[in-house]
């Protein structure tokens, strides 16, 4: 271990409900191996970002590990199903405490991760989304940001997770690029920074045109 590098874990959490049908989830695939292309080819996030992506339709799955780069293959993306939001954030905890190295006495751990949520509605499974929400708040574990994304995207559940929560107007191609541009920015300008602030509060660059931070 003398000779680890700490990690950055980013994981994706993808609503791929049956209401993402047709457009929207293409557009998601589509982001997703942009996202993969942007980050393969910046030196920082490719030595330390590691990736993992959750999927939640009527069940929640971690449908791809905590991945190096370059080692990532993209998951298939279907829609179909209900939003079992709850479910993912439950996946989401299990997956950090078993992938995640923690600090030891003599042994620095990862760095704390960084978790985007992308949904176009409300969780379905709303007891385990309130069970969810009280276990994240208390591990206090990971750099969270929510991105609503379409007209039926509900905030309000998204604001109990997270401060940091984007409204996206609409699930169209150009919308979704746009986002998954934003996470890469994002996942670049935390590897960059993260020597500097390694315990701060995460840095965001400014939310895409068109977007709106949810106050």
């Amino acid at each position: 271990m003398s000779d680890y590098i700490r990690r950055l874990p980013v994981y994706l959490l993808l609503d791929c409900s049956g209401s993402m049908m047709g457009e929207p989830i293409e557009a998601l695939r589509q982001g997703v191996k942009a996202l993969l292309s942007e980050l393969r080819g910046d030196p920082q996030a490719l030595e330390t970002a590691y990736l993992s992506v959750i999927t939640f339709d009527s069940h929640a799955r971690q449908t791809m590990p905590l991945t190096e780069l370059m080692q990532f293959k993209e998951p298939e993306l279907r829609a179909s199903g209900a939003t079992a939001l709850g479910g993912a954030l439950e996946v989401l905890m299990d997956c950090v405490e078993n992938e995640v190295h923690k600090s030891t006495e003599t042994q620095k751990g990862d760095w704390r991760p960084l978790v985007f949520i992308l949904t176009d509605g409300s969780p379905t499974d709303t007891d385990a989304f309130n069970r969810a929400v009280q276990r994240i708040k208390g591990a206090k574990i990971a750099n969270i940001i929510a991105c609503a994304a379409g007209s039926n995207a509900n905030t309000t559940y998204l604001k109990q997770i997270t401060e940091n929560v984007l409204m996206m107007n609409t699930l169209s191609a150009g919308d979704m690029a746009q986002f998954f541009q934003w996470v890469s920015g994002s996942i670049k300008m935390s590897s960059k920074s993260l020597d500097v602030k390694p315990d701060g509060p995460i840095q965001l660059p400014p939310p895409p045109q068109g977007f709106v931070v949810v106050p």
